[in-house]
């Protein structure tokens, strides 16, 4: 998955049709479990000191953001490959091949997009991540730093970015 500016969300087909299965399941099958969840638990007495129905309430409203998430993500969502930066910058839907510290026999290949929606092809780094981050905008040739956990800074040279295809 990758989003550009304009609000739309670039998706394998795979990804669409995992994502597209879950809401089915969520807004109906999911739903009727947990009203009869509900429905038992309220059954039980005494709502105040009901544990099972304050948790099925919760589940419920977990249940119900997922619907809502998913509902926008699919109303914006675009299938197939995501346009090729007209610069030849690194962005979200690339494949990005980069080397550790300068040592080009130590490299990395992933696909800088959500890890939500990544396929289980190829590694995915988030394009708020960290790394994601620092090579975000570059080119190829160029360098990128970023900052690690423990505060100290990696450098990567960016040898590869091509668009995705599934």
């Amino acid at each position: 998955m990758t989003q550009t500016s304009e609000n739309v969300t670039w998706l394998t087909q795979e990804a669409y049709n995992q994502l597209r299965a879950e809401l089915e399941y969520l807004s109906g099958p999911a739903r009727t479990e947990i009203a009869a969840k509900i429905a038992a638990a309220r059954e039980e007495g005494d709502l105040r000191e009901n544990g099972g129905y304050h948790a099925a309430k919760e589940e419920q409203g977990k249940q119900e953001l997922r619907v809502r998430q998913l509902t926008q993500l699919l109303e914006n969502a675009k299938v197939g490959e995501a346009p090729a930066s007209a610069d030849g910058a690194v962005a979200p839907g690339m494949v990005v091949t980069i080397a550790f510290d300068g040592d080009e026999d130590d490299t990395v290949t992933f696909l800088l997009a959500s890890r939500e929606y990544a396929s289980s092809d190829i590694e995915t780094y988030s394009p708020q991540s960290p790394l994601g981050s620092g090579v975000t905008g570059k080119k190829v040739g160029q360098d990128a730093q970023y900052e690690l956990p423990n505060g100290k800074f990696a450098s990567v040279k960016i040898l590869n970015a091509v668009p995705y295809q599934s």
